[in-house]
């Protein structure tokens, strides 16, 4: 995968996950309520730590498991298996969607600073290590086929997916206006979830391909 797609489809994915609201998406209007829009930044700044340190792992820790030509087309295949899950899911929950945050009062950062409140928020949502065993890992192995570079590129445009949408909530919410209507919201889920359909079907026919040996 080219090296400026890597960046452009990792931003797409990552702002794919970021805008179904989650723990993070709590406590960063938890912070945002008490802080204002400084929060947001600060929140994804926790998220970040924890997203860096499974990049970390994964390109070296595990750079020589997921290097072998089976292990990378089982991590495809489900990679891509994954993906159409998430997307199909967001294809068929745009119709009833609402942008309608969890009640601060019940988020995992009550207690907490913004940083910590978004490192808390990251580690207990089972979702985000199902994505990152999958996807990410898949992306990590992608990645890795243009060095140091390509695994920067990917992190640089998951993460930016993230501060993106974390601050335009947060403007949203220390304002105290309503920009994004609901019909909005929708049309914007249907389409990113179309998007990781598509997107899946490339990371299965990838990972067939490795299993195959034709990589």
């Amino acid at each position: 995968m080219d090296p400026i797609l890597i960046f452009t489809t990792a931003f797409l994915v990552g702002f794919s996950g970021a805008v179904m609201p989650g723990p993070v998406t709590a406590v960063m209007a938890e912070q945002t309520i008490k802080r204002g829009f400084t929060a947001a930044p600060l929140v994804t700044a926790g998220h970040a730590i924890m997203e860096a340190l499974v990049v970390v792992l994964l390109a070296a820790g595990l750079g020589s498991l997921m290097a072998g030509e089976n292990v990378a087309g089982v991590i495809g295949i489900a990679g891509g298996a994954v993906l159409a899950w998430m997307g199909w899911g967001m294809v068929r929950g745009a119709r009833s969607a609402s942008l309608v945050l969890q009640d601060p009062a019940v988020g995992p950062g009550r207690k907490t600073g913004p940083v910590s409140a978004g490192l808390v928020a990251t580690v207990v949502n089972p979702y985000w290590f199902l994505w990152w065993a999958t996807v990410g890992a898949g992306y990590v192995a992608l990645s890795q086929e243009h060095g140091l570079k390509g695994i920067v590129l990917f992190f640089s445009g998951h993460i930016l997916a993230d501060f993106a949408w974390l601050s335009l909530l947060a403007v949203v919410l220390a304002s105290g206006k309503r920009w994004i209507s609901d019909r909005v919201y929708r049309g914007i889920i249907t389409v990113l979830g179309l998007f990781l359909i598509c997107l899946a079907a490339y990371f299965f026919w990838t990972g067939i391909r490795f299993v195959i040996g034709e990589i």
